[in-house]
Parts: C-alpha cells; sequence; structure tokens
C-alpha cells in the first residue's frame, strides 16, 4: 500500500470523500461484539473504510440484508472435489466462500512439489482467495510408495515461500509422539520459518495428545466426539468441526461448543465433491447446521469466519472493520443463510448463486502421464491363505474409520479366496502406480455389498495408487487395465465390459472439466455402482473406497505393502493366528 493510498482510506472513513463503493441499508453482523449494527459499508481500494453513514460513487442497496464477513474455510483439499483450483472456486464463492486454507497433498502425493506450483498458478485464476498448506507429509507414511517424496530440507525452502501459510496437517502422529528424526525434522522445518503447523491426531489422548500439541501443532479436524474436542481446546489447540461428503462430524461436535470455547471452534470441509456443493452448499450448510442445533447464529458465523482468521494469522479479514479486505457476503437471513451477493476485495464476485468471473484455466499437461504400473496381472490378485480364518477391513457406514473384523471364508484348493455370494466379503487391492515397483497387495472387505463385477479408481488417499473391489479375479483385472489405459480417474466393470467410466487426467485425480460435469458423471457411476454392481444403498461408492488405502486412519487399511494396522501401526498378516 502507498502512502497516498493509505491517505484515501483515511479521508474515506472520516467521510470527507466518497467510497469507491458502499454497501447501503445493510445489517451488519459484528462478530467482535456478538451484535448487529445498521449501517452503510464504505469500501476504498478493496478494503473497508469504515461501516456508518457513507456516501460513494458506486452504490449496492443491500435492501436490509445481513451483511457477514467472506466465510473461510480452515481445512479443504481441493483434489477432492476432482475439480481444479479454478473450478473449486467457482463453486464455492456463490456459496459465500472467500477464502479457503487449502492442502494440496493429494496432487502432491503424485507429482511433488511441481505440483504446488501447478496449484498455486491455477488458483490466481479465481477469484476465491487460495491459501495453501506445504503438505507435511509426503509420502503420508513409510508403509507405502507415493508418485514423491520431499524432506526437511525441500520443505524449508518452500515454506521461505510467501505463496505459503504454513505446514499441511502432520499425519504422522505416532512419528510426532516418539519424536523420530523424521517428524523432528519436519517439524523443525516448520519452527525455522514461524509458521502454522495443522494437525490429524484421531484417537490421540492424555500423555500422547500432550506431546502432539507440545511439538507447536496447534489445529486438529479428526475429533470425533464431544470428548476429544474437550481434551483438545484444554490443550490450547483449535478445533476444526467437519462436515463433508464423507465425514460428518460437526453435528455431533456442536453439542460440545459453549460460549466459554467457541472461539477454539472453526468450520472446515475436508473432503467435499461437487454433488454435496451443487445440492447442499458449502460453508452456508454448516451455519444452517449450527443453528438447528441451537448454537447463536452469530456465533456461527464467527466460527466461520473470525476464529479461521484468528487461528491462521490472517490479521487483514475476518470481520466487518475499517482497515481490513472488503470480504462480504450478503445474507437472506440468519436460519437459512441464502447467499444474496458475495463481495471479494470490493468487487461483486457472485449473485443469486451465480459465480460473475470469466473462468481461465492454467495448462495441466505437466499433471498428466502418471501411471508406471509394472507386470500387474491377475496372478497377483491371488491370495495364498493357511486356514480359513482371516482378518477383515469392516466398513464403518458415515465416514472413513473401519474396523478390525475377524471372518471364516471359504477357500480354493490352492488356498486362495472364494467369493461366497451369500456373505458381504469380496476381494480389495492396491496397485502401486507411481514407481514402476510392480507392488500388489490383496486384502478382504466386508460391507461394501459388491455383488458382480468390480470397481476401480486411481483415488486412494493419500498415496493415491489404484485401489480396487471386485467380487472376481477376471473383473478386477480387466478393471485395472482399463483404468490404466485410459490414464486413470473411476472404472465399474462387468462381465468383462466397462460400464461407465470417468477420466481423471489431472494427475488421475482431478478432472478439467466442469464441476456440473464431475457430478453428472458421479451421479451416473453411483446409479450404476447401486443398480448393476449391487453396491449397498448406504455406502457412498467412490469415496469410501478411496479411503480404504488411508494408514493413518484407524483400524484397518490396505497399502500396496500390505494389510495395515493403525492402531499397531504396523503390518500384519491376512491370517489370525
Amino acid at each position: 500500500m502507498t502512502k497516498a493510498c493509505l491517505k484515501k482510506r483515511i479521508d474515506t472513513a472520516a467521510g470527507r470523500i466518497p467510497a469507491d463503493l458502499v454497501i447501503k441499508n445493510a445489517r451488519v453482523v459484528n462478530v467482535y461484539g456478538g451484535t448487529i449494527i445498521k449501517g452503510d459499508i464504505a469500501v476504498t481500494d478493496g478494503c473497508i473504510a469504515g461501516v456508518g453513514a457513507y456516501e460513494g460513487k458506486t452504490v449496492h442497496d443491500a435492501k436490509g440484508k445481513f451483511a457477514a464477513p467472506g466465510f473461510i474455510d480452515s481445512h479443504i483439499h481441493i483434489e477432492s472435489a476432482c475439480v481444479t483450483p479454478e473450478e473449486i472456486g467457482r463453486l464455492l464463492v456463490p456459496c459465500g466462500a472467500t477464502t479457503i486454507i487449502a492442502d494440496p497433498h493429494e496432487i502432491a502425493n503424485v507429482k511433488g512439489l511441481e505440483a504446488i506450483t501447478y496449484m498455486a498458478e491455477a488458483a490466481r485464476e479465481t477469484a476465491l482467495d487460495i491459501k495453501f498448506m506445504l503438505p507435511s507429509c509426503v509420502p503420508a507414511t513409510p508403509f507405502e510408495h507415493a508418485g514423491a517424496s520431499f524432506g526437511a530440507e525441500e520443505m524449508t525452502k518452500a515454506l521461505k515461500d510467501k505463496g505459503i501459510l504454513g505446514l499441511g496437517e502432520f499425519m504422522d502422529y505416532p512419528g510426532v509422539v516418539a519424536a523420530t528424526e523424521s517428524a523432528l525434522d519436519r517439524l523443525f522445518a516448520a519452527h525455522e520459518v514461524g509458521v502454522h503447523i495443522d494437525g490429524h491426531s484421531p484417537g490421540l489422548s492424555g500423555l500422547a495428545l500432550n506431546a502432539y500439541a507440545a511439538a507447536g501443532i496447534s489445529t486438529d479436524h479428526e475429533c470425533t466426539t464431544i470428548e476429544d474436542m474437550h481434551e483438545r481446546i484444554s490443550r490450547g489447540m483449535y478445533i476444526l468441526m467437519r462436515q463433508g461428503s464423507a465425514c460428518h462430524d460437526l453435528e455431533v461436535l456442536l453439542g460440545g461448543v459453549t460460549p466459554q470455547n467457541s472461539s477454539r471452534c472453526l468450520l472446515c470441509s475436508d473432503d467435499r465433491q461437487p454433488k454435496t456443493i451443487l445440492e447442499k452448499g458449502h460453508l452456508d450448510e454448516h451455519l444452517r447446521i449450527c443453528v438447528r442445533h441451537g448454537i447463536d447464529p452469530i456465533t456461527a458465523i464467527c466460527m466461520a469466519t473470525i476464529n479461521a482468521a484468528n487461528c491462521f494469522g490472517l490479521s487483514d479479514r475476518g470481520a466487518i472493520a475499517p482497515g481490513l479486505r472488503a470480504d462480504i457476503v450478503l445474507l437472506d437471513d440468519l436460519t437459512g443463510f441464502g447467499v444474496s451477493q458475495v463481495f471479494i476485495k470490493g468487487q461483486l464476485v457472485a449473485e443469486a448463486g451465480k459465480y460473475l468471473p470469466v473462468v481461465t484455466r492454467v495448462s495441466s499437461t505437466a499433471m498428466e502421464s502418471s501411471f508406471h504400473v509394472k507386470d500387474f496381472s491377475k496372478k497377483k490378485l491371488k491370495l495364498r491363505l493357511r486356514s480359513d480364518k482371516v482378518y477383515v477391513i469392516d466398513i464403518q457406514p458415515g465416514g472413513v474409520t473401519t474396523g478390525k473384523g475377524t471372518a471364516r471364508v471359504k477357500l480354493g484348493a490352492d488356498g486362495d479366496f472364494v467369493y461366497d455370494e451369500n456373505a458381504d466379503i469380496v476381494k480389495l487391492a492396491v496397485v502401486e502406480r507411481h514407481q514402476n515397483t510392480g507392488n500388489v497387495a490383496v486384502a478382504l472387505l466386508r460391507g461394501y455389498g459388491i455383488k458382480a463385477g468390480a470397481v476401480a479408481l486411481s483415488i486412494a488417499h493419500d498415496s493415491h495408487n489404484i485401489i480396487t473391489a471386485g467380487t472376481n479375479d477376471k473383473d478386477i483385472t480387466f478393471a485395472v487395465e482399463s483404468l490404466v489405459e485410459q490414464g486413470g480417474g473411476v472404472v465399474l466393470v462387468k462381465d468383462g465390459a466397462v460400464l461407465e467410466a470417468m477420466p481423471l487426467p489431472v494427475g488421475g485425480i482431478m478432472s478439467n472439466q466442469s464441476g456440473e460435469w464431475v457430478d453428472e458423471k458421479l451421479n451416473t457411476i453411483h446409479e450404476i455402482a447401486h443398480r448393476e454392481l449391487g453396491i449397498s444403498e448406504d455406502v457412498e461408492p467412490l469415496m469410501t473406497l478411496s479411503f480404504m488405502a488411508l494408514p493413518v486412519i484407524p483400524e484397518l487399511k490396505l497399502t500396496d505393502m500390505g494389510l495395515f494396522d493403525v492402531a499397531s501401526f504396523g503390518f500384519i498378516p491376512i491370517n489370525v493366528k
């Protein structure tokens, strides 16, 4: 800001000169005092000059609508929407989002630091202010093969980039608690630069949680109980209450919000698909849920705005007050939170659910050609079991955690698993696709409900190898081969034929099409998955499967290296001893 700009702002605030823009007749949500202020909002050079009685060169009549600060999503993975940054802006801004804190660890696990450069370039093409965290764990754990790996030296260099807000969710929580050299090196890189560190600590408690917080990790979005939430707040952490497409923790955690602790509570979506955004919205839906559960509307808005700004050190936003960015959302009311207009830096960017700027996309060519699968064949799917008593990964409906189940299964003469249509147990396989290792790991999955054919995805959190489940080896093999041939995405097969497919050319995890195109494809895929393959109606067929390879969410998961027990943080055999 120049001295002349500063003088203009002061003169505008004092009423000596007209504002560039005045939003008149607004009921301003005062997040500092928990009140509503009637008045005009004066904007100059993209900043708020004041709230009161003002005249402006341009006037926008709010007609009595509520003016709230722009919403801030405190933790989101853009890639989980299967769209690029330019497109996520087009989808989220009409819902009131003006800032998101994005962790690009999905694409970073595929393409490394090059992917973060691509995401930052793409983000510049949207009105939405996308603040990027540097992924802390690439790969997420040493128990899988990803497409990239970077350590403390590369992280220190990247963190010094002014475009990086902090260190993304530290998923290696056992490494933090044990103070391993690897964890210490990465943590120290963030401390050396002096940036925020995001957390990820499902199930941690007591002294282990103390150790995690003592490392300088100040947030967690993995709370699933009020007890977890209160314990973390008592340790000085912020709680990011999640309402995504797969995980719905917000409604449970709202029961633990009090007037005393609400300032430590934030709203986030983590993973949110286009279908959810187009049908339910974004943080506007979070706010509706908050009010339905008895949270005061202004308190709810604070959790979507000023609390996030305070948590992440974004001192230039989060409220409607002199000197802050003119990120303003006009709301019809404080119960339904219908978004009427959205201003970002004083520019009208969305109205009546429509994104107004022209969408320009950067080239994603460098993010393609991400498949290097060595010697995959049907024979690699064989299980040679010693007995019929096995561990199974039990799907838990409504979330991404799994159970460590046991079962007795049918065996063939060679000790291989034989699918039984009367038992809801099928083969699950992860095929390494980045480094030509030839790794194929096979386990057993219960609760998916598939009764015919196979599903294969190149979305498998967080390393994004190929994950596939099916009732027979032939269809599983065909699904994997078809997926590789199309360059990644989603494939549904039955009886040796492709029923439906969705290519995702950007790293094998994102489309270069619109959110509506992705939504239409996903709707078709879901319908076919349930109707033709028999996948349970209460299971989201793709997102559920994609999280079966994430070895930092309890309890059993499968990586390209084997069956992983998150509780013991080590591999286990399929046979029960």
